[in-house]
């Protein structure tokens, strides 16, 4: 079953996992050069693609077989050449990756084919067997864009890299701010869509941010400068202004950052500086997370293809939360045209709207936290509300306490902090805490607060006096495991003390990802790329010399989250981890399988050991098996990745999502504390809970009830999700292993079902 791949600029990940996973099948894989332009000219432009074509292209920016805008595809006359070049080869299955122009023409292309061979057939260019044979041809399509412009997914390919680009840029803006006292207007990309610029706000707290769909209300001028002057006055040294490129004033009128900065320096003779990011935004390495989305929806869109009948219409392989989805094609291309429509019109509210519930959700979350209302505006709720980090640090955790510390002042509590985890909690290291306290604490890593692994076991008595001497009346916990074990206590130690009968909810924050009830934790996906970017400086090392095997140790206690998606965000071989246990006719057969591997043009390995994987084949154990098996054919190194992994600038998606999932956690403790006035006690199991993703919703789940879920003993959830992908990582590195598809998705309505009680997940 012949298929090919036309791709605009895309992720390499998605082509690598498409021409893999098309092999596995027994398909055979085609390229096509420089996209529909190269379906229409033929000829060495269609090229099978084998095995070793997509190897050591993950980590390599852009796409290997190029793109082009195509004039020719657009007229019936092109299309005509296009089907006459792939009909030559059998070929009737394609996979594009592109914006919503190149799945539209694909669309059309598959409405047309069968008209399309008729004619050829007239003209006496293909038999009519060959009509009969290939009569109708399937279209699965994956979105690769930067600007995340279309409906219907959560997060397109490419976004996340894009926003490691500009908060790259934004965080050494940042460090030069700390000698000068500038404003900073910075502009990045985004025609049509402000996703990148309000994103990029969200994850640095800027102060001002220009979107095409959410124009600033008239006398936006006056408020901008006064928001500027009182952030100057509370000792701010910088002030970020991000403007996306297509941002307009409500009369459809473009502000550019030449006008923002003329404004501020006329107004305020504020020391201004404009940086235009440009194309810098669409280059560099790839993220974790944009590899691991990418071979996550290549698989899935070679599954889809393997199930299509002309029946079905033609679909795109999307993101809902962390759900691989199918959504009809044209749908979520109507859907995308309809945004633009509604901003021409000035139907601002619906544009915002139809973007869907991630844009809607950044925008409230952005609104809430970038802007304080004068204090008596805000009614007062009498409540105290303290936040505290317990664990290990995780990168995201400042950006988690920043936004539970305003959204509940904009809530109307008084906000504590409360320093060095349970243990400063004992000793009363609490202290209340301001809206500009936590300024600027979105790009820090580790804990400000301060966090300890000690539990409250030993210290119930002086942490219930503790809240008696504050008058606590909610908690919030950003940690992992400890957390959670802490939590439990809390909630046992009711009976006896009073005090912790207050509703008190957990938001996970761990780089090992291993508290049960949640899909992530704030901070995974730091350390996820801290591995990423080692491994590929590290087979980069090898490219010199050949036919070398790396074995690297991660850690994550006994849970296998990072060694896994790491391996599969690497390009590893093998990642050795606890919940799928191995003996030595494993490691055997993968010294044998890397053995073979020697022998192609990849002369290279890369071999993962989650740190508590086996109590005896350990790292230097495998290291030295390794290196005695593999003598004369290759050599070994090992290289343990240690702390480096909690440390280091939180990534864009740790910082977005710690702000938004700490946001939602504050709601509910404003929630409960309204269920119950004037103090009540809060006895029941849901008013101890912990916040999680799972699939494709946000959940409140009461801690006694995780219980049931949680292998004590290794301090992991007896079920992961992402062992799911486990398979995929095996495929992608030419093992064979069954995937198993019970997941994979029917085609969808674009639009939500109304009436389901669920609350969906945002990533």
């Amino acid at each position: 079953m012949p298929w090919f791949l036309v791709l605009e600029h895309c992720m390499n990940a998605a082509v690598r996992a498409v021409v893999r996973m098309g092999i596995y099948t027994g398909a055979k894989v085609y390229f096509i050069y420089e996209g529909y332009q190269g379906m229409v000219d033929g000829g060495s432009n269609i090229v099978e693609a084998g095995w070793e074509s997509v190897s050591s292209i993950l980590q390599v920016g852009g796409t290997i077989i190029g793109s082009a805008r195509c004039k020719a595809f657009r007229t019936r006359e092109g299309r005509l050449k296009a089907a006459l070049n792939l009909v030559q080869l059998g070929i009737t299955n394609v996979c594009v990756i592109g914006g919503d122009g190149s799945l539209t023409g694909a669309n059309i292309f598959r409405e047309e084919w069968s008209g399309l061979l008729e004619e050829l057939a007239r003209d006496g260019k293909i038999s009519t067997e060959a009509v009969k044979k290939h009569g109708y041809l399937n279209v699965v399509g994956m979105v690769g864009s930067i600007d995340n412009d279309f409906c219907g997914t959560d997060m397109t390919i490419g976004t996340d890299s894009a926003l490691h680009r500009i908060i790259e840029v934004i965080d050494a803006i940042m460090t030069t701010a700390q000698s000068h006292q500038r404003t900073f207007v910075l502009e990045v990309m985004g025609r049509h869509c402000g996703y990148l610029a309000l994103v990029s706000a969200l994850a640095c707290g800027a102060d001002w941010v220009f979107l095409p769909e959410s124009p600033p209300e008239e006398g936006w001028e006056e408020n901008m400068c006064i928001k500027l002057s009182e952030n100057r006055a509370r000792k701010k040294r910088l002030n970020i202004i991000i403007v996306a490129e297509g941002a307009i004033d409500t009369q459809n009128k473009p502000i550019t950052s030449e006008k923002i900065k003329e404004l501020v320096v006329k107004q305020l003779g504020y020391d201004t500086r404009v940086t235009i990011l440009g194309h810098v935004q669409r280059g560099g390495t790839p993220s974790a997370f944009d590899r691991i989305l990418a071979s996550r929806m290549g698989v899935e869109a070679v599954i889809a293809l393997l199930e299509a009948t002309p029946e079905i219409p033609a679909c795109v392989v999307s993101l809902n939360g962390n759900h691989a989805v199918r959504l009809p094609l044209m749908e979520c291309v109507q859907m995308t045209q309809d945004v633009q429509k509604a901003m021409d019109e000035g139907r601002f509210k619906d544009a915002v709207k139809l973007r869907g519930r991630s844009f809607e959700g950044n925008l409230k979350t952005y609104k809430r936290l970038a802007i304080k209302l004068p204090d008596d505006q805000i009614p007062k709720t009498n409540c105290n509300v303290a936040v505290i980090n317990v664990g290990a640090p995780a990168a995201g955790m400042n950006a988690a306490v920043r936004s539970a510390v305003r959204v509940g002042i904009a809530e109307g509590h008084k906000m504590f902090a409360i320093y060095d985890g349970f243990d400063g909690f004992a000793k009363g290291h609490i202290k209340e805490i301001g809206w500009g306290d936590v300024g600027g604490w979105t790009g820090q890593g580790g804990s400000i607060l301060g966090t300890k692994r000690t539990l409250p076991g030993k210290y119930l008595a002086q942490i219930a006096e503790q809240i008696r001497v504050h008058n606590i009346n909610a908690l919030l916990i950003i940690g992992g495991f400890e957390a959670y074990l802490g939590l439990l206590e809390l909630s046992a130690a009711r009976e006896e003390h009073e005090e912790f009968c207050v509703p008190m909810v957990m938001v996970p924050a761990t780089v090992s990802n291993n508290v049960p009830g949640s899909d992530f934790s704030i901070g995974a996906d730091t350390a996820l790329n801290t591995i990423t970017d080692t491994c590929d400086r590290i087979k980069q090392s090898a490219s010199g010399t050949k036919r070398r095997v790396f074995i690297i140790e991660t850690m994550g206690g006994y849970c296998g989250y990072l060694a896994n998606m790491g391996g599969l965000a690497a390009g590893a071989d093998a990642a050795y981890i606890f919940e799928e246990p191995f003996d030595i006719r494993d490691l055997q057969s993968n010294v044998e399988h890397l053995t073979e591997k020697m022998k192609t043009t990849i002369q290279r390995g890369l071999v993962l050991r989650n740190e508590s994987c086996s109590e005896n084949y350990t790292t230097d154990f495998i290291y030295q098996l390794y290196s005695e098996e593999g003598k004369g054919v290759f050599d070994c190194r090992k290289n343990v990745l240690g702390h480096m992994q909690q440390g280091g600038a939180p990534s864009p998606f740790d910082r977005n999502f710690g702000t938004k999932i700490s946001a939602r956690a504050m709601e509910w403790i404003t929630a409960k504390l309204k269920e119950s006035p004037g103090k009540g006690k809060f006895v029941t199991d849901d008013s101890i809970c912990l916040l999680g993703i799972r699939k494709r919703n946000l959940l409140f789940q009461p801690v006694t009830e995780l219980k049931k879920e949680t292998d004590f003993e290794h301090r992991i959830p007896n079920e992961q999700w992402w062992l799911k992908l486990r398979p995929l990582m095996k495929i992608l590195a030419k093992y064979k292993a069954s995937y198993d598809v019970s997941d994979a998705g029917q085609l969808e309505p674009v639009r939500p079902q109304r009436g389901t009680q669920e609350e969906p997940a945002d990533i």
